[in-house]
């Protein structure tokens, strides 16, 4: 049986995790999954169901119903999906129901680049490659300021930096795969790279284990 290529990419919101995880599949022609869309559909399926995020039931079911396929809708990036999706991954039968999603993804040859917060701690635990990705919260609120500003109106940017800080400590204390880095990832902090600097930097941090695995899986 060939053994999967993974590179898990973790880390906070607005980190540059998931611009990151895209190039480096992109680089190495793996499959990419945004694990965190996952969960934004989730939170859809609950606001289009007039549910409320904190009832398992209600998360629940929007679990077991999602689409995969919307992945790439709009809706998904609004700030309130954003709060709500940070509420839902927090419920352990949520998160088990989407699990299996995740790690049938990570089998896909040549290989699967996924990004989300507990890819390389309770997904994917011998991913070949673990990233964790950080910026401090001001360069974070910032970027996704920018971000919103680009689709419409935005709110204040102090308003976004008390939901990034919210939103981590939220993250961090849950009880069920908490927001952290895993022994082994590599960390890289993008405060002050810009996506071109940051790739670069996580390039030189995951290829030469990718490579080791992809001369492995051809004999040596």
């Amino acid at each position: 049986m060939t053994i999967p290529i993974v590179i898990a990419v973790d880390g906070t919101a607005a980190s540059g995790k998931g611009t990151l995880a895209k190039k480096l599949a992109r680089h190495f022609g793996f499959h990419h999954l945004d694990s965190g869309s996952l969960y934004r559909l989730v939170a859809l399926g609950v606001m289009e169901a007039h549910g409320d995020p904190a009832k398992e039931a209600d998360a629940l079911a929007a679990a077991r119903s999602i689409d995969p396929a919307r992945g790439d809708d709009p809706a998904i990036r609004a700030a309130e999906v954003g709060n709500i999706a940070s509420i839902v991954s927090a419920i352990p039968s949520v998160r088990a129901a989407l699990l299996d999603f995740q790690r049938s993804f990570a089998t896909r040859p040549p290989g699967a680049v996924i990004d989300g917060r507990d890819i390389g701690t309770v997904v994917c635990p011998n991913a070949t490659a673990k990233l964790f990705v950080d910026a401090r919260p001001e360069v974070r609120a910032h970027r996704r300021w920018l971000e919103l500003s680009q689709v419409g109106a935005a709110p204040e940017e102090s308003t976004i930096l008390a939901e990034i800080v919210a939103r981590d400590a939220r993250d961090r204390a849950r009880t069920v795969a908490p927001l952290k880095a895993a022994l082994d990832a590599r960390l890289l902090d993008t405060s002050d790279l810009d996506i071109d600097a940051a790739f670069v930097a996580a390039l030189v941090l995951v290829q030469p284990s990718v490579e080791n695995a992809l001369k492995a899986r051809q004999g040596g």
